[in-house]
């Protein structure tokens, strides 16, 4: 087992910047702040790197990572674009959604990285500490969500803290982040594909592109065991230790509760996604307050019924997803 390393952390400005692409630059890993959740950075391009995160994390080999670049330019170096995924990426980046697009014949990102697939992930993200930390780095940064695998996603740094202090090298505290779900993943290998939803609502991008998506016919049937195309497919992920119970109308006397809008009575720890039934800010409050509602010990969490709806679906998704059966 490696020595336990000190974690530094430091607050969200140009000598953090400096300071993370030094990091990178010698094969480090930095977590940082998106407009999603916050990443656990890499070098993609570094082999020895990314097998840093997939340990720091506790990641499944085969799960692939998404490449994080400056623009369009950079992601272009990476992946080949067709007609659609240039309509997405013009209309959308930077922003909350991922391309699964396949990769250049030069494609720099480690095959590690991609999990040995022919398609790489690509995104170009909608904060101004993950974008001045790309740029100055200079190449691809792979950054999955900066937590032990399978946990709850991180939305500010003390959630970082909590799952991998003295796993990582260096922290950018740059606050909570805004969007609170990871990006959305669309495959442009065929048609137009949902693999997972996300910060991106779906009517958005079915709006630009005049038709339907397509649905990943796997993505209710990948299991721990199978190898998806893109970060977060697996049916358990995102989970506390508490169970979840889904489509509450009730809460029992030793549950905690998950609200969304108007709240039924209650008698022990509630925590409410967005009083006024907003799904934004419900989207902006999810990880942090199943963290929050794990942390009081409840041994069941009571979550009302979220609409299956704009950025619903992603919370929807991701509660589905924390309630999943696991081994252990």
């Amino acid at each position: 087992m490696s020595a336990e390393l000190s974690t530094r952390v430091i607050e969200a400005g140009s000598e953090a910047v400096k300071a993370a692409a030094q990091c990178l630059a010698v094969g480090g890993l930095v977590a940082f702040p998106t407009e999603t959740v916050y990443g656990l950075g890499a070098d993609a391009t570094n082999g020895n790197a990314v097998a840093r995160i997939y340990a720091a994390k506790g990641r499944p080999s085969f799960n692939p990572l998404i490449a994080h670049v400056a623009d369009l330019a950079a992601a272009k170096r990476l992946a080949r674009f067709d007609e659609t995924a240039m309509r997405l990426a013009e209309a959308f980046w930077p922003g909350p959604l991922t391309l699964v697009l396949p990769k250049t014949p030069d494609c720099p990102v480690s095959d590690l990285a991609t999990a040995g697939l022919d398609s790489i992930a690509v995104r170009v993200p909608d904060h101004p500490v993950a974008r001045a930390l790309i740029a100055a780095f200079g190449k691809p940064v792979v950054a999955p969500s900066a937590n032990r695998s399978g946990h709850v996603s991180p939305t500010t740094a003390a959630h970082v803290l909590a799952d991998l202090r003295g796993q990582i090298d260096l922290l950018v505290d740059g606050g909570a982040t805004t969007v609170g779900v990871e990006s959305t993943i669309i495959a442009c290998l065929d048609e137009p594909t949902l693999l997972r939803p996300g910060g991106l609502a779906r009517e958005d991008i079915t709006r630009l592109l005049g038709h339907p998506l397509a649905e990943a016919s796997m993505m209710e049937a990948v299991d721990d065991n199978e190898a998806p195309l893109a970060p977060g497919m697996l049916a358990s992920h995102y989970a506390p230790k508490a169970h979840l119970r889904l489509g509450a109308t009730s809460v029992g006397a030793s549950e905690a509760l998950l609200a969304f809008g108007p709240v039924f009575e209650h008698s022990a720890a509630m925590l409410n996604l967005s009083l006024r039934g907003d799904l934004v800010e419900a989207a902006a409050n999810l990880f942090s307050h199943l963290r929050a509602l794990d942390a009081s010990g409840a041994a069941s969490i009571a979550v009302m019924p979220v609409p299956e709806e704009g950025l619903g679906e992603a919370i929807n998704d991701r509660l589905r997803r924390a309630a999943a059966p696991r081994e252990g």
